[in-house]
């Protein structure tokens, strides 16, 4: 079994910065693909940023500029930096890693459990 952990999350006033990690633990062999969703209120979960094991990015237009994401592979670990906060960012955010269990497997998707970012004054 996998797991992916989030943390950083929490309240902050319009134009702050908060930083998301995520840690995927258990048995891994290695891990493509990892980024960012989010679910606002009544909406649908969107994607935010994604990043592959080479380092190529990939953002949504709605955070270009304002996020960064990045990843420690030796720690299977994924950061989402956020600066900038508008108030439209308020959403739950999911982290999540394609991995690959086993040599010659396939990829399959976990997530983690989501932690809240709340942009308000």
């Amino acid at each position: 079994q996998v797991q992916l952990v989030e943390s950083g999350g929490g309240l902050v006033q319009p134009g702050g910065s908060l930083r998301l990690s995520c840690a995927a633990s258990g048995s891994i062999y290695s891990i493509n693909v990892m980024g960012w969703y989010r679910q606002a209120p009544g909406k649908q979960r969107e994607p935010v940023a994604t990043i592959l094991n080479a380092g190529s990015t990939n953002y949504a237009d709605s955070v270009k500029g304002r996020f960064t994401i990045s990843r420690d592979s030796a720690k299977n670990t994924v950061f989402l930096q956020l600066n900038s906060l508008k108030p439209d960012d308020t959403a739950v955010y999911f982290c999540y890693a394609f991995v690959r269990e086993q040599p010659g497997s396939a990829s399959y998707r976990y997530w983690g459990q989501g932690t809240q970012v709340t942009v308000s004054s």
